[in-house]
C-alpha cells in the first residue's frame, strides 16, 4: 500500500518501520523535509519524506499520529482527502482533544472530505508496535468505525505491523469507546505502575 504518514514521533516512527519493513511505500508527511522529527526514519526501506499535502495526494491511505489537540488544523491541512482511508491513532488524554469534540476521529470526519474515517494503533503504546511479542503470543489490535473499506486497510496493515488479530468494535458510534480503551492501557501502564510492557489479548475458551 501507499501510506502517508502524518506525525513521525513515537507511534508514526513504529508504524513507518514496520510497515515499511512489509514492502509497504511511506511517505512522511511534514513541514520541512530536510529538517523534522524522526529523520532517521528515512533509513527505512521504501520510506520518502514529503510535504504533508504531497505525501497525501501520492498516498491510498493516511495514518493521523499527531497530539490530540492538533486534530482540526492536521486534518484541515490534508488537502484533497476524497477517496482515501484516513486511520485516527490519537487519543483525547485528560481532556486534552480537539474544541468542540469528545473524541479526535470524529474532528477529522467534521475537517476531511473522507468518509473511510477509522480509528485504530491507538489502543497500546507504541512499544507494543515495535514489538508485538509476548513469550511467542501476539498483541491484538482493535478498530472502530462506519468504513468497511478503511476496517479491511487497517486489519491489514495491523498484520503487516506483526499484531496477531485486529477486532472491529463497532462503528463511528464506538470512537469515543476506543478512546476509553486507551486510555484504561495508559491508567494501568502509567498511573497503576503496570510498566508500558503490558499489551491486550482477547481470549477464547
Amino acid at each position: 500500500m501507499k501510506i502517508a504518514i502524518i506525525g513521525t514521533g513515537n507511534v508514526g516512527g513504529a508504524l513507518a518501520t514496520k510497515w515499511s519493513n512489509a514492502g509497504n511505500s511511506i511517505f512522511l508527511g511534514v513541514q520541512d523535509t530536510s529538517n523534522f522529527k524522526g529523520k532517521a526514519l528515512l533509513n527505512n526501506p521504501n520510506t520518502t519524506a514529503l510535504l504533508v499535502q504531497e505525501a497525501v495526494h501520492a498516498a491510498e491511505v493516511v495514518l493521523l499520529a499527531t497530539p490530540a489537540t492538533a486534530a482540526i488544523e492536521v486534518a484541515k491541512s490534508l488537502g484533497d482527502t476524497s477517496n482515501k482511508v484516513i486511520i485516527d491513532a490519537m487519543n483525547v488524554v485528560a481532556g486534552r482533544g480537539p474544541q468542540g469534540f469528545d473524541n479526535t476521529a470524529d474532528a477529522i470526519l467534521a475537517n476531511t472530505a473522507s468518509r473511510d474515517v477509522v480509528k485504530c494503533f491507538n489502543t497500546t503504546g507504541f512499544n507494543n508496535m515495535e514489538n508485538t511479542d509476548y513469550q511467542g503470543t501476539k498483541a491484538d489490535m482493535f478498530v472502530a468505525g462506519d468504513s468497511a473499506k478503511g476496517k479491511e486497510v487497517a486489519k491489514q496493515l495491523s498484520k503487516d505491523a506483526g499484531f496477531a488479530e485486529c477486532y472491529d468494535v463497532g462503528g463511528d458510534d464506538k470512537f469515543f469507546l476506543i478512546e476509553q480503551f486507551a486510555n484504561f492501557w495508559i491508567n494501568l501502564a502509567m498511573f497503576q505502575g503496570q510498566g508500558r510492557e503490558i499489551a491486550f489479548k482477547l481470549m477464547r475458551r
